[in-house]
Protein backbone atom coordinates (compact mmCIF):
# COMPACT_ATOMS: atom_id res chain seq x y z
CA UNK A 1 0.00 0.00 0.00
CA UNK A 2 1.07 3.48 -0.42
CA UNK A 3 2.16 5.31 2.21
CA UNK A 4 1.08 8.55 2.81
CA UNK A 5 0.36 11.59 5.60
CA UNK A 6 -3.34 12.65 5.41
CA UNK A 7 -3.92 16.25 4.88
CA UNK A 8 -5.05 18.26 8.28
CA UNK A 9 -7.78 17.72 9.52
CA UNK A 10 -10.92 20.33 9.13
CA UNK A 11 -12.13 22.33 11.94
CA UNK A 12 -14.95 20.18 13.25
CA UNK A 13 -13.19 17.05 12.55
CA UNK A 14 -14.48 14.07 14.71
CA UNK A 15 -12.97 10.74 15.27
CA UNK A 16 -14.96 8.41 13.14
CA UNK A 17 -15.49 5.15 15.36
CA UNK A 18 -14.40 2.12 13.45
CA UNK A 19 -17.30 0.04 11.53
CA UNK A 20 -18.26 -3.30 12.34
CA UNK A 21 -16.48 -6.10 10.15
CA UNK A 22 -18.71 -7.54 7.22
CA UNK A 23 -19.02 -10.76 5.53
CA UNK A 24 -17.69 -11.62 2.41
CA UNK A 25 -21.73 -11.76 1.53
CA UNK A 26 -22.91 -8.14 3.24
CA UNK A 27 -19.79 -6.96 1.27
CA UNK A 28 -21.18 -8.07 -2.13
CA UNK A 29 -24.64 -7.37 -1.36
CA UNK A 30 -23.77 -3.82 -0.57
CA UNK A 31 -21.55 -3.92 -4.13
CA UNK A 32 -24.79 -5.21 -5.80
CA UNK A 33 -26.18 -1.67 -6.72
CA UNK A 34 -22.72 -1.34 -8.43
CA UNK A 35 -23.55 -4.02 -10.79
CA UNK A 36 -26.75 -1.88 -12.14
CA UNK A 37 -24.54 0.92 -12.53
CA UNK A 38 -21.71 -0.29 -14.18
CA UNK A 39 -24.41 -2.73 -16.46
CA UNK A 40 -25.55 0.83 -17.51
CA UNK A 41 -22.18 2.30 -18.42
CA UNK A 42 -21.09 -1.18 -20.40
CA UNK A 43 -24.10 -0.38 -22.56
CA UNK A 44 -22.49 2.87 -23.30
CA UNK A 45 -19.34 1.75 -23.88
CA UNK A 46 -20.56 -0.99 -26.27
CA UNK A 47 -23.33 0.95 -27.82
CA UNK A 48 -22.75 4.15 -28.34
CA UNK A 49 -20.12 4.55 -31.12
CA UNK A 50 -22.68 1.94 -33.36
CA UNK A 51 -26.05 4.16 -32.30
CA UNK A 52 -23.84 7.11 -33.81
CA UNK A 53 -23.16 5.87 -36.59
CA UNK A 54 -26.55 4.29 -37.33
CA UNK A 55 -27.57 7.69 -36.99
CA UNK A 56 -24.73 9.01 -39.25
CA UNK A 57 -21.59 10.28 -37.05
CA UNK A 58 -18.69 10.86 -38.61
CA UNK A 59 -15.64 8.81 -37.17
CA UNK A 60 -13.19 12.00 -36.68
CA UNK A 61 -15.73 13.63 -34.54
CA UNK A 62 -16.94 10.73 -32.72
CA UNK A 63 -15.21 11.66 -29.55
CA UNK A 64 -16.96 14.91 -29.27
CA UNK A 65 -20.32 12.84 -29.39
CA UNK A 66 -19.27 10.96 -25.87
CA UNK A 67 -18.92 14.57 -24.39
CA UNK A 68 -21.08 13.82 -21.88
CA UNK A 69 -19.32 11.61 -19.38
CA UNK A 70 -16.69 13.60 -18.57
CA UNK A 71 -18.82 16.81 -18.74
CA UNK A 72 -21.56 15.76 -16.26
CA UNK A 73 -18.34 14.28 -13.87
CA UNK A 74 -16.63 16.82 -13.43
CA UNK A 75 -19.57 19.34 -13.03
CA UNK A 76 -21.48 16.74 -10.87
CA UNK A 77 -19.49 14.06 -8.92
CA UNK A 78 -17.00 16.56 -6.74
CA UNK A 79 -20.10 18.54 -5.55
CA UNK A 80 -22.50 15.80 -4.83
CA UNK A 81 -19.79 13.98 -3.09
CA UNK A 82 -19.27 17.21 -0.72
CA UNK A 83 -23.07 17.63 -0.54
CA UNK A 84 -23.16 13.74 0.83
CA UNK A 85 -20.51 14.41 3.13
CA UNK A 86 -23.10 16.58 4.97
CA UNK A 87 -26.36 15.35 4.40
CA UNK A 88 -28.66 14.45 6.70
CA UNK A 89 -31.82 12.43 6.28
CA UNK A 90 -33.52 9.52 7.62
CA UNK A 91 -32.42 7.01 4.60
CA UNK A 92 -28.42 8.45 5.27
CA UNK A 93 -25.55 10.58 3.60
CA UNK A 94 -25.28 8.38 0.22
CA UNK A 95 -28.29 6.78 -0.38
CA UNK A 96 -30.76 9.85 -1.19
CA UNK A 97 -28.01 10.05 -3.92
CA UNK A 98 -27.95 6.44 -5.22
CA UNK A 99 -31.59 6.52 -5.44
CA UNK A 100 -32.43 9.90 -7.46
CA UNK A 101 -29.41 8.88 -9.81
CA UNK A 102 -31.27 5.50 -10.39
CA UNK A 103 -34.46 6.89 -10.96
CA UNK A 104 -32.81 9.15 -13.82
CA UNK A 105 -30.36 6.61 -15.38
CA UNK A 106 -33.34 3.72 -15.58
CA UNK A 107 -35.78 6.35 -17.53
CA UNK A 108 -33.08 7.51 -19.88
CA UNK A 109 -32.02 3.79 -20.52
CA UNK A 110 -35.34 2.90 -21.63
CA UNK A 111 -35.52 5.85 -23.88
CA UNK A 112 -32.11 5.80 -26.17
CA UNK A 113 -32.60 2.91 -28.22
CA UNK A 114 -36.04 5.20 -29.42
CA UNK A 115 -33.35 7.81 -30.55
CA UNK A 116 -34.04 9.33 -33.95
CA UNK A 117 -31.76 11.76 -34.56
CA UNK A 118 -28.14 12.22 -33.10
CA UNK A 119 -28.82 15.11 -31.35
CA UNK A 120 -31.59 13.12 -29.17
CA UNK A 121 -29.25 10.31 -28.79
CA UNK A 122 -26.36 12.33 -27.59
CA UNK A 123 -29.07 14.81 -25.28
CA UNK A 124 -29.97 11.40 -23.74
CA UNK A 125 -26.39 10.29 -22.78
CA UNK A 126 -25.70 13.62 -21.02
CA UNK A 127 -29.11 12.83 -18.93
CA UNK A 128 -27.72 9.33 -18.40
CA UNK A 129 -24.32 10.26 -17.56
CA UNK A 130 -25.69 13.02 -15.16
CA UNK A 131 -27.87 10.24 -13.58
CA UNK A 132 -24.66 7.55 -13.25
CA UNK A 133 -22.57 10.51 -11.76
CA UNK A 134 -25.19 11.75 -9.00
CA UNK A 135 -25.07 7.55 -8.06
CA UNK A 136 -21.22 6.80 -8.73
CA UNK A 137 -18.95 8.68 -5.73
CA UNK A 138 -21.28 8.67 -2.91
CA UNK A 139 -21.79 5.29 -3.82
CA UNK A 140 -18.07 5.00 -3.20
CA UNK A 141 -17.74 6.33 -0.32
CA UNK A 142 -20.76 4.50 1.37
CA UNK A 143 -18.17 1.85 0.86
CA UNK A 144 -15.55 3.51 2.35
CA UNK A 145 -17.71 4.67 4.97
CA UNK A 146 -19.10 1.15 5.35
CA UNK A 147 -15.95 -0.85 6.05
CA UNK A 148 -12.79 -1.01 8.18
CA UNK A 149 -9.33 0.02 6.50
CA UNK A 150 -8.65 -4.23 6.79
CA UNK A 151 -11.78 -4.67 4.72
CA UNK A 152 -11.59 -1.79 2.40
CA UNK A 153 -9.01 -3.53 -0.76
CA UNK A 154 -11.75 -6.70 -0.26
CA UNK A 155 -14.86 -4.25 -0.58
CA UNK A 156 -13.38 -2.12 -3.91
CA UNK A 157 -12.21 -5.20 -5.60
CA UNK A 158 -15.38 -6.68 -5.35
CA UNK A 159 -16.89 -3.40 -6.75
CA UNK A 160 -14.36 -3.94 -9.37
CA UNK A 161 -14.94 -7.18 -10.08
CA UNK A 162 -19.06 -6.30 -10.31
CA UNK A 163 -17.79 -3.78 -12.86
CA UNK A 164 -16.60 -6.64 -15.10
CA UNK A 165 -19.17 -9.19 -14.22
CA UNK A 166 -21.87 -6.36 -15.35
CA UNK A 167 -20.27 -4.95 -18.20
CA UNK A 168 -19.76 -8.41 -19.09
CA UNK A 169 -23.39 -8.96 -19.14
CA UNK A 170 -24.38 -5.72 -20.70
CA UNK A 171 -21.76 -6.40 -23.69
CA UNK A 172 -23.11 -9.79 -24.07
CA UNK A 173 -26.88 -8.81 -24.28
CA UNK A 174 -27.09 -8.39 -27.81
CA UNK A 175 -25.82 -11.44 -28.90
CA UNK A 176 -27.34 -13.63 -26.03
CA UNK A 177 -30.36 -12.44 -27.90
CA UNK A 178 -29.02 -13.19 -31.21
CA UNK A 179 -28.83 -16.82 -29.52
CA UNK A 180 -32.31 -16.61 -28.89
CA UNK A 181 -33.61 -16.62 -32.17
CA UNK A 182 -33.42 -12.63 -32.92
CA UNK A 183 -32.43 -11.71 -35.95
CA UNK A 184 -29.18 -9.00 -35.55
CA UNK A 185 -30.20 -7.23 -39.01
CA UNK A 186 -33.75 -6.50 -37.87
CA UNK A 187 -33.64 -3.07 -37.52
CA UNK A 188 -36.11 0.03 -36.66
CA UNK A 189 -36.75 2.60 -38.80
CA UNK A 190 -33.92 4.88 -37.34
CA UNK A 191 -31.27 1.62 -37.93
CA UNK A 192 -30.89 0.87 -34.38
CA UNK A 193 -30.88 -3.04 -34.26
CA UNK A 194 -33.83 -4.29 -32.23
CA UNK A 195 -31.15 -6.22 -30.22
CA UNK A 196 -30.00 -3.21 -28.80
CA UNK A 197 -33.26 -1.48 -27.78
CA UNK A 198 -33.98 -4.98 -25.70
CA UNK A 199 -30.48 -4.65 -24.25
CA UNK A 200 -31.21 -1.45 -22.90
CA UNK A 201 -34.77 -1.78 -21.58
CA UNK A 202 -32.79 -4.63 -19.62
CA UNK A 203 -30.73 -1.64 -18.51
CA UNK A 204 -33.24 -0.03 -16.93
CA UNK A 205 -34.79 -2.52 -15.21
CA UNK A 206 -31.30 -3.88 -13.37
CA UNK A 207 -30.41 0.35 -12.96
CA UNK A 208 -33.20 0.79 -10.21
CA UNK A 209 -33.65 -2.73 -8.41
CA UNK A 210 -29.90 -3.61 -7.52
CA UNK A 211 -29.34 -0.23 -5.92
CA UNK A 212 -32.61 -0.44 -3.81
CA UNK A 213 -31.35 -4.04 -3.20
CA UNK A 214 -28.38 -2.97 -1.21
CA UNK A 215 -29.76 0.17 0.46
CA UNK A 216 -32.49 -2.55 2.05
CA UNK A 217 -30.18 -5.15 2.98
CA UNK A 218 -26.76 -3.16 3.87
CA UNK A 219 -27.69 0.17 5.13
CA UNK A 220 -26.03 2.98 6.10
CA UNK A 221 -24.46 3.28 9.78
CA UNK A 222 -26.48 5.88 11.59
CA UNK A 223 -24.10 8.55 12.73
CA UNK A 224 -23.29 9.08 16.22
CA UNK A 225 -23.84 12.06 18.54
CA UNK A 226 -20.95 14.11 17.74
CA UNK A 227 -21.11 13.49 14.15
CA UNK A 228 -24.41 14.66 13.60
CA UNK A 229 -23.39 17.77 15.82
CA UNK A 230 -20.18 18.29 13.53
CA UNK A 231 -22.45 18.21 10.60
CA UNK A 232 -24.73 20.38 11.97
CA UNK A 233 -22.32 22.79 12.83
CA UNK A 234 -20.92 22.73 9.51
CA UNK A 235 -22.27 25.06 7.02
CA UNK A 236 -24.66 23.83 4.05
CA UNK A 237 -25.63 23.84 0.79
CA UNK A 238 -23.67 24.38 -2.51
CA UNK A 239 -21.43 27.27 -1.81
CA UNK A 240 -20.45 25.60 1.36
CA UNK A 241 -19.85 22.74 -0.92
CA UNK A 242 -17.40 24.56 -3.46
CA UNK A 243 -15.76 26.08 -0.76
CA UNK A 244 -15.13 22.43 1.13
CA UNK A 245 -14.13 21.47 -2.49
CA UNK A 246 -11.53 24.15 -2.59
CA UNK A 247 -10.16 23.24 1.00
CA UNK A 248 -9.82 20.03 -0.01
CA UNK A 249 -7.96 20.84 -3.38
CA UNK A 250 -5.36 22.88 -1.49
CA UNK A 251 -5.07 20.18 1.47
CA UNK A 252 -4.93 17.22 -0.95
CA UNK A 253 -2.64 14.41 0.12
CA UNK A 254 0.60 14.29 -2.14
CA UNK A 255 0.34 10.63 -2.92
CA UNK A 256 -3.29 11.67 -4.35
CA UNK A 257 -1.55 14.40 -6.34
CA UNK A 258 1.04 12.23 -7.79
CA UNK A 259 -1.84 9.66 -9.25
CA UNK A 260 -3.32 12.08 -11.42
CA UNK A 261 -0.38 11.72 -13.90
CA UNK A 262 -0.88 8.36 -13.91
CA UNK A 263 -4.64 8.42 -14.20
CA UNK A 264 -4.36 10.97 -17.11
CA UNK A 265 -2.39 8.17 -19.28
CA UNK A 266 -4.85 5.25 -18.71
CA UNK A 267 -8.60 7.09 -19.29
CA UNK A 268 -7.32 8.88 -22.07
CA UNK A 269 -6.62 5.38 -23.27
CA UNK A 270 -9.58 3.72 -22.10
CA UNK A 271 -11.67 6.20 -23.70
CA UNK A 272 -10.00 6.06 -26.76
CA UNK A 273 -10.32 2.03 -27.02
CA UNK A 274 -14.67 2.76 -25.89
CA UNK A 275 -14.68 4.95 -28.86
CA UNK A 276 -12.94 3.35 -31.63
CA UNK A 277 -12.59 -0.50 -31.02
CA UNK A 278 -15.74 -1.15 -33.21
CA UNK A 279 -14.34 1.19 -35.82
CA UNK A 280 -10.94 -0.60 -35.88
CA UNK A 281 -12.60 -3.96 -35.43
CA UNK A 282 -14.72 -3.54 -38.78
CA UNK A 283 -12.05 -1.77 -40.53
CA UNK A 284 -9.49 -4.57 -39.97
CA UNK A 285 -12.31 -7.79 -40.98
CA UNK A 286 -13.54 -5.58 -43.83
CA UNK A 287 -10.67 -3.71 -45.35
CA UNK A 288 -12.82 -2.99 -48.85
CA UNK A 289 -15.14 -0.69 -47.63
CA UNK A 290 -13.53 2.92 -47.58
CA UNK A 291 -16.03 3.55 -43.82
CA UNK A 292 -16.76 1.52 -41.23
CA UNK A 293 -20.87 1.64 -42.21
CA UNK A 294 -20.27 0.90 -46.15
CA UNK A 295 -22.16 -1.89 -45.76
CA UNK A 296 -24.49 -1.92 -42.91
CA UNK A 297 -24.64 -6.00 -42.30
CA UNK A 298 -21.23 -5.77 -42.31
CA UNK A 299 -20.60 -3.13 -39.18
CA UNK A 300 -23.61 -4.87 -37.42
CA UNK A 301 -21.53 -7.93 -37.34
CA UNK A 302 -18.50 -5.92 -36.41
CA UNK A 303 -19.77 -4.58 -33.96
CA UNK A 304 -21.10 -8.16 -32.28
CA UNK A 305 -17.20 -8.89 -32.87
CA UNK A 306 -16.36 -6.08 -30.71
CA UNK A 307 -18.85 -6.82 -28.16
CA UNK A 308 -18.20 -10.00 -27.44
CA UNK A 309 -14.83 -8.75 -27.40
CA UNK A 310 -15.92 -6.71 -24.89
CA UNK A 311 -17.20 -9.83 -22.82
CA UNK A 312 -13.97 -11.69 -22.71
CA UNK A 313 -12.25 -8.67 -21.20
CA UNK A 314 -15.14 -8.34 -18.52
CA UNK A 315 -14.98 -11.66 -18.13
CA UNK A 316 -11.40 -11.72 -17.48
CA UNK A 317 -11.69 -8.27 -15.05
CA UNK A 318 -14.15 -9.97 -13.14
CA UNK A 319 -12.43 -12.77 -12.58
CA UNK A 320 -8.75 -10.74 -11.45
CA UNK A 321 -10.45 -8.44 -9.87
CA UNK A 322 -11.49 -11.31 -6.76
CA UNK A 323 -7.94 -12.94 -7.61
CA UNK A 324 -6.42 -9.71 -6.77
CA UNK A 325 -7.27 -9.19 -3.22
CA UNK A 326 -4.88 -11.66 -1.56
CA UNK A 327 -2.37 -10.01 -4.12
CA UNK A 328 -2.68 -6.71 -3.46
CA UNK A 329 -2.88 -7.30 0.40
CA UNK A 330 0.14 -9.18 0.19
CA UNK A 331 2.34 -6.72 -2.06
CA UNK A 332 0.51 -3.70 -2.09
CA UNK A 333 -1.54 -1.48 -4.76
CA UNK A 334 0.72 0.15 -6.45
CA UNK A 335 3.05 -2.40 -7.90
CA UNK A 336 -0.23 -5.01 -8.94
CA UNK A 337 -1.57 -2.40 -10.32
CA UNK A 338 1.09 -0.98 -12.69
CA UNK A 339 1.81 -4.74 -13.72
CA UNK A 340 -1.96 -4.77 -14.84
CA UNK A 341 -1.46 -1.46 -16.83
CA UNK A 342 1.33 -3.45 -18.85
CA UNK A 343 -0.42 -6.62 -19.49
CA UNK A 344 -3.35 -3.72 -21.06
CA UNK A 345 -0.76 -1.94 -22.83
CA UNK A 346 0.81 -4.77 -24.57
CA UNK A 347 -2.57 -5.92 -25.38
CA UNK A 348 -3.99 -3.00 -27.08
CA UNK A 349 -0.54 -2.83 -29.34
CA UNK A 350 -1.19 -5.88 -30.45
CA UNK A 351 -4.95 -6.22 -31.93
CA UNK A 352 -4.31 -3.63 -34.63
CA UNK A 353 -2.04 -6.55 -35.67
CA UNK A 354 -4.29 -9.62 -35.61
CA UNK A 355 -6.30 -9.99 -38.51
CA UNK A 356 -8.87 -12.95 -37.63
CA UNK A 357 -11.60 -12.67 -34.83
CA UNK A 358 -10.52 -15.77 -32.97
CA UNK A 359 -7.23 -14.16 -32.46
CA UNK A 360 -8.51 -10.94 -31.49
CA UNK A 361 -9.67 -12.42 -28.32
CA UNK A 362 -6.27 -13.35 -26.99
CA UNK A 363 -5.35 -9.52 -26.05
CA UNK A 364 -8.56 -9.49 -23.94
CA UNK A 365 -6.65 -11.46 -21.16
CA UNK A 366 -4.78 -8.35 -20.48
CA UNK A 367 -6.85 -5.05 -21.11
CA UNK A 368 -8.86 -7.56 -18.85
CA UNK A 369 -6.78 -7.29 -15.96
CA UNK A 370 -5.80 -3.51 -16.71
CA UNK A 371 -9.74 -3.05 -16.08
CA UNK A 372 -9.79 -5.04 -13.07
CA UNK A 373 -6.81 -2.69 -11.87
CA UNK A 374 -8.41 0.81 -12.76
CA UNK A 375 -11.37 -0.32 -11.07
CA UNK A 376 -10.23 -1.65 -7.71
CA UNK A 377 -6.45 -0.38 -7.21
CA UNK A 378 -6.78 2.88 -7.44
CA UNK A 379 -9.20 3.40 -5.33
CA UNK A 380 -7.21 0.90 -2.77
CA UNK A 381 -4.41 3.53 -3.20
CA UNK A 382 -6.58 6.64 -2.87
CA UNK A 383 -8.45 5.36 0.47
CA UNK A 384 -4.95 4.68 2.10
CA UNK A 385 -3.82 7.91 2.03
CA UNK A 386 -7.01 10.06 2.48
CA UNK A 387 -8.49 11.63 5.83
CA UNK A 388 -11.82 9.53 6.50
CA UNK A 389 -13.93 12.42 7.59
CA UNK A 390 -13.32 13.73 3.83
CA UNK A 391 -14.07 10.54 1.76
CA UNK A 392 -16.85 11.43 0.15
CA UNK A 393 -15.46 15.08 -1.32
CA UNK A 394 -12.27 13.24 -1.87
CA UNK A 395 -13.85 11.10 -4.43
CA UNK A 396 -15.54 13.28 -6.11
CA UNK A 397 -12.26 15.25 -6.57
CA UNK A 398 -10.58 12.25 -7.62
CA UNK A 399 -13.19 11.28 -10.50
CA UNK A 400 -12.20 14.80 -11.94
CA UNK A 401 -9.01 12.86 -12.17
CA UNK A 402 -11.01 10.28 -14.67
CA UNK A 403 -13.01 12.64 -16.49
CA UNK A 404 -10.49 15.83 -17.00
CA UNK A 405 -8.50 12.90 -19.44
CA UNK A 406 -11.95 12.21 -20.77
CA UNK A 407 -12.22 15.75 -21.96
CA UNK A 408 -8.90 16.10 -23.31
CA UNK A 409 -9.19 13.17 -25.45
CA UNK A 410 -12.51 14.71 -27.01
CA UNK A 411 -10.60 17.80 -27.88
CA UNK A 412 -7.95 16.73 -28.95
CA UNK A 413 -8.96 12.92 -30.92
CA UNK A 414 -10.62 14.98 -34.06
CA UNK A 415 -7.55 17.26 -34.15
CA UNK A 416 -4.82 14.82 -34.13
CA UNK A 417 -7.21 11.58 -35.47
CA UNK A 418 -6.43 12.43 -39.55
CA UNK A 419 -2.86 14.09 -39.42
CA UNK A 420 -1.18 11.70 -36.64
CA UNK A 421 -3.41 8.92 -36.85
CA UNK A 422 -4.04 8.73 -40.51
CA UNK A 423 -8.05 8.79 -40.06
CA UNK A 424 -7.40 4.97 -38.80
CA UNK A 425 -9.04 3.43 -36.16
CA UNK A 426 -6.62 1.19 -35.66
CA UNK A 427 -4.11 3.45 -35.07
CA UNK A 428 -6.28 5.01 -32.27
CA UNK A 429 -6.08 2.19 -30.61
CA UNK A 430 -2.04 1.88 -31.06
CA UNK A 431 -2.14 4.97 -29.15
CA UNK A 432 -3.75 3.88 -26.20
CA UNK A 433 -1.63 1.12 -25.78
CA UNK A 434 1.13 3.48 -25.85
CA UNK A 435 -0.69 5.50 -22.92
CA UNK A 436 -1.11 2.52 -20.73
CA UNK A 437 2.60 1.82 -20.76
CA UNK A 438 2.88 5.36 -20.16
CA UNK A 439 0.32 5.14 -16.93
CA UNK A 440 2.33 2.01 -15.21
CA UNK A 441 5.29 4.07 -15.06
CA UNK A 442 3.41 7.12 -13.48
CA UNK A 443 2.07 4.53 -11.44
CA UNK A 444 5.27 3.39 -9.88
CA UNK A 445 6.31 7.17 -9.36
CA UNK A 446 3.88 7.26 -6.94
CA UNK A 447 4.89 8.18 -3.09
CA UNK A 448 8.18 7.93 -4.31
CA UNK A 449 9.39 11.70 -3.77
CA UNK A 450 7.73 11.56 -0.64
CA UNK A 451 9.54 8.37 0.78
CA UNK A 452 12.97 10.13 -0.15
CA UNK A 453 11.86 13.56 1.66
CA UNK A 454 11.34 11.61 4.64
Amino acid sequence: MTSATHAPAPEFATPRATPPRLSLARIVEMNLGFFGLQFSFGLQQANMTPIYTFLGADEATMPLLWLAGPMTGLLIQPIVGALSDRTRSKLGRRTPYFLIGAVICSLCLFLMPYSSTLWMAASLLWLLDAGNNITMEPYRAYVADRLEPEQRPAGFLVQSAFTGLAQCLSYAAPSLLVGFGISQNLVDLNGIPVIVRIAFVIGAILSISTIVWSVVRVPELKLNDAELAEMAARPMGAAAALAEIRDAFIAMPRPMRQLAWAMLCQWYAMFVYWQYIALSVSRTLFPAGESARASSADFISASLTAQQMGVAYNAVSFVAALALIPIVRRLGAKPVHALCLVASGIAMLSLPMLDSRAAMFVPMIGIGLGWAGMMGNTYVMLADCIPPERTGVYMGIFNMFIVIPMLIETMTMPLIYGPLLGSDPRNAILLAGVLMLCGAVATLMVGRAQRIGA
